[in-house]
């Protein structure tokens, strides 16, 4: 592909991807990067803490923005070069989890794009903000 057949982004540009956040996917993550918390895994042990009950891991709104990255904004083939994310409320097993991106700023020259990220719930609550700078695919 030619630089004037390329990708194009512009400020203000949005995607998002929601998924339900289940008891099993909770256990998952657990095994896959040894987070095993009891604050995910062990009710009785989560409802004494602030939350009153299990929350799912962090990484869940990274991943799922990663997920809008990698496959919608910027797309397939760019290339993840930093993420600042600030955790906001606890996301619950059965929650829907909804990732949205928008381009805040965008080189054509370097092709470097830099998006707000953020997390929300079915309940419109947000639990996740950020910014994320990316290498734009050719």
């Amino acid at each position: 592909m030619n630089a004037s057949s390329s990708k194009n982004f512009h400020v203000g540009e949005t995607a998002q991807l929601s998924r339900v956040i289940t008891e099993r996917d909770i256990q998952q993550m657990a095994e896959i990067t040894g987070d095993k918390n009891p604050l995910h895994l062990d009710e009785g042990f989560a409802r004494e803490t602030r939350f009153k009950g299990k929350i799912a891991h962090g990484l869940f709104s990274l991943g799922l923005i990663s997920a809008v990255l990698g496959t919608k904004l910027p797309g397939p083939g760019a290339i993840y070069l930093e993420q600042k994310i600030s955790f906001l409320a606890p996301v619950r097993p059965g929650d829907t989890l909804t990732a949205e991106v928008e381009v805040i700023e965008w080189n054509e020259r370097s092709r470097i794009i830099k998006l707000e990220t953020r997390c929300y719930t079915q309940r419109g609550e947000k639990v996740a903000s950020g910014e994320a700078t990316l290498l734009a695919p050719p």
